[in-house]
């Protein structure tokens, strides 16, 4: 395993991307627990950077479509499911 990123690097509340494999890999801190996505829509590709985080999912910034962080399903019915990342790409995160 190869961690990516410090908890300390990804504040409450706030976002990380990381290369894991030559893949950006979004990472969101919510009240400590880590959350790890592509960084980005699926839709048209736009950066989930500038996603808006509200409720445990993430929204696109050009579109809005929201995914759930917990497990990248999307919120509505859409054509472009989100991937989600593995549960070794997310424990690839170092805790301090």
């Amino acid at each position: 395993m190869t961690p990516v990123a410090k908890i300390s690097e990804v504040p409450n509340f706030g976002k990380k991307v990381v290369s894991v494999s030559g893949l950006e890999i979004l990472l969101v801190n919510i009240k400590g627990t880590i959350y790890a996505c592509e960084n980005e829509c699926p839709h048209q590709g736009s950066p989930m950077t500038a996603g808006v985080i509200k409720e445990g999912t993430i929204s696109c910034p050009r579109h809005g479509y929201r995914f759930n962080l917990a497990d990248a399903r999307p919120n509505q019915r859409r054509r472009h499911p989100h991937r989600s990342v593995t549960e070794e790409q997310k424990n690839r995160s170092k805790r301090d």
